[in-house]
């Protein structure tokens, strides 16, 4: 899974609830009511997401109320294309 840095108004993929799993997953609902799983572990300890080691500071993850993305403090988020795309995925497997 690839995930970037991206900074945008909000666009088609608006996230609206998330919940903290375990494992570095994290349960997304977009707007259009598909919702799924998205693995971040690949992630952890990576560049940005460095401070991911310590589990707490993986589950400061909230919804950026201008992107509508998964973010965190720092100013670190995820691509909501990209997100939907896993989760859509899921969905059609």
């Amino acid at each position: 899974m690839e995930h970037r840095r991206h900074r945008r108004k909000a666009g088609l993929h608006r996230i609206v609830k998330i919940r903290i799993l375990e494992g570095y997953q994290i349960w997304i609902r977009f707007a259009d009511k598909i919702e799924g799983t998205v693995d971040l572990s690949d992630l952890v300890g990576k560049g940005v997401f460095a401070s991911w080691t310590d589990p707490e500071e993986f589950a400061k993850v909230f919804i950026d109320p201008e992107t509508h993305t998964l973010a965190w403090p720092g100013g670190i988020d995820l691509a909501p294309d990209a997100l939907y795309e896993d989760v859509a995925a899921q969905k059609a497997a």
